[in-house]
């Protein structure tokens, strides 16, 4: 794929989605960017401010197939992996598929879903396939869960454990629109959702294809050990009892080389990595009781360790 068929396509998906989704560029420009990193996206906000309307409308921008999970806590990991049935017909047993075998699946609220049922997800997010009865099935290609949750119920819900954590991408909180933009959508959505509207705008092959050329992006030896830096960083604090751990720096940097495409570049650059390090390490930090007590956050610590890390340029010859 060329350069300019690579920016035709990603302009398309952006465009599409800014239909539905007011005032939220960035967010969705790194949802874009996690896709194009074949990563897995998680959702956490308080209800309301669109998590599930920005999943569809990157499912539905893309002509590839979309399956819909809402997790509740009878929820069995059969209902998302497939289950063998025996066939009266034919006296065999045979193979059901669950909602996981598609392109995009959208988990809504993963946090009400049991450990039990969570952990179903595990193989599929890491190895891209599903293993029943002894036997393996493919996941298609591209493949990425995109699962939504609420940080504020309490009441029914699983926190996620840190092996489930740690196999999404990217944690993105869509936050509050402005007035402008939150007035622009009551005109816009008054009277009918553009969800509704919605037509994709991209296929599998074309996103295939996207894929690939995000993988062509130079990363330097300079920009390895600026990130590996980063993520040590993370793991050497007085605050944090459990830092990012190796798939991180592999997630942080296939991140940057799709925001380097984003950005029109053939090369990864410092900043990059510095802008997504929040999103990308965050959610995967544990911190210490103490620090939790008083009132430190994940993403605070990753701040301070991005700023304390001497950047490393590029040698962009």
């Amino acid at each position: 794929m060329a350069q300019h068929d690579f920016k035709a396509g990603a302009a398309a998906i952006l465009s599409n989605i800014e239909r539905v989704i007011e005032g939220k560029s960035e967010a969705i420009r790194l949802a874009l960017a996690v896709m194009l990193a074949e990563g897995h996206l998680l959702l956490e906000d308080v209800p309301g401010v669109g998590k599930t309307k920005l999943a569809k409308a990157l499912a539905q921008s893309l002509d590839c197939s979309m399956r819909r999970i809402q997790f509740t806590p009878d929820l069995l990991p059969s209902d998302v992996t497939g289950v063998t049935i025996f066939d009266p017909e034919t006296r065999e047993f045979r193979f059901k598929r669950g909602a996981i075998f598609s392109n995009l699946v959208v988990g809504d609220e993963i946090n009400r879903a049991s450990p039990k049922t969570q952990a179903a997800l595990l193989e599929c997010m890491e190895e891209r396939q599903v293993t029943v009865d002894g036997a393996t099935y493919l996941l298609p290609p591209p493949f990425m869960v995109i699962a939504t949750q609420n940080p504020i119920e309490m009441e029914g819900t699983y926190p996620l454990p840190e092996a489930q954590r740690d196999r999404f991408t990217a944690r993105v909180a869509l936050g509050y629109p402005s007035p402008e933009a939150e007035l622009t959508m009551m005109e816009n959505h008054g009277t009918s959702d553009p969800l509704n509207d919605l037509r994709p705008v991209c296929d599998a092959n074309t996103v295939n294809a996207m894929i690939a050329y995000t993988r062509t992006v130079h990363v330097s030896d300079a920009i390895k050990h600026y990130t590996l830096d980063v993520v040590s960083a993370t793991r050497n604090q007085a605050s944090v009892r459990l830092g990012a751990s190796p798939r991180a720096s592999l997630q942080l940097l296939r991140c940057a080389r799709a925001v380097a495409a984003l950005d029109g570049r053939e090369f990864v650059l410092p900043d990059d990595i510095q802008y997504l390090a929040v999103p990308v390490l965050a959610h995967r930090l544990i911190l210490t009781t103490e620090s939790t007590i008083g009132g430190r956050d994940a993403a605070r610590v990753v701040s301070e360790a991005v700023a304390h890390v001497p950047v490393r340029h590029p040698n962009r010859g």
